[in-house]
């Protein structure tokens, strides 16, 4: 027998959750792009000037994009079966339902966190240290690395509405545990 929820998310919710899922792939994109050898219109003294594909760095690049990614895809879940019920395939746990807390804690402190680093990143973006650094990009390259990074601060607020829907859709099936055998 298998655990199915009866209530589904609404179509908004489930774009709301693809989009939150895909707010790290531009960022993403373009530091694969700058991990490949693609110059980024660094200059200078910054790492990201001359980076050769296999070094370090460029696996750093790489590893930070897919383990961004992996984070995004994660969202899905609030909205997914996979996110109300364990999937079988895993041992001793498969088949049971996720307790709702164990999914809106860390989604919510991950949508937070995200959203403090969105904020932060808004005000500090041409600050000396970052932007308005000597060496840092200008012209078109500015502004492709803006329009790549400007996603990341929707991806927390986001994060948040899918995160409080999923709640709400998983406390209104608490009382009657809305589970049924299929």
């Amino acid at each position: 027998m298998r655990a199915v929820v009866e209530r589904e998310p609404s179509r908004r919710v489930v774009r709301l959750a693809h989009l939150a899922a895909l707010a790290p792939l531009p960022t993403a994109l373009w530091r694969i792009a700058g991990a490949l050898g693609v110059p980024l219109g660094f200059s200078g003294d910054d790492p990201l000037t001359d980076v050769r594909f296999g070094s370090g760095f460029s696996l750093y690049l790489i590893g930070l994009s897919v383990f961004a990614e992996m984070l995004g895809f994660l969202a899905l879940g609030l909205v997914r079966r996979w996110g109300e019920v364990v999937p079988r395939r895993l041992p001793l746990i498969g088949g049971r339902a996720v307790p709702p807390l164990a999914a809106v804690i860390p989604a919510g402190l991950g949508a937070a966190a995200l959203t403090l680093l969105g904020v932060l990143g808004v005000i500090g973006w041409n600050d000396p240290g970052n932007m308005g650094a000597p060496g840092s990009p200008t012209g078109v390259a500015y502004w492709v690395m803006t329009a790549c990074y400007l996603p990341l601060v929707a991806w927390g607020p986001l994060l948040a509405v899918v995160t409080v829907a999923y709640h709400r859709r998983r406390s209104a099936a608490a009382p009657d545990r809305r589970l049924v055998a299929a």
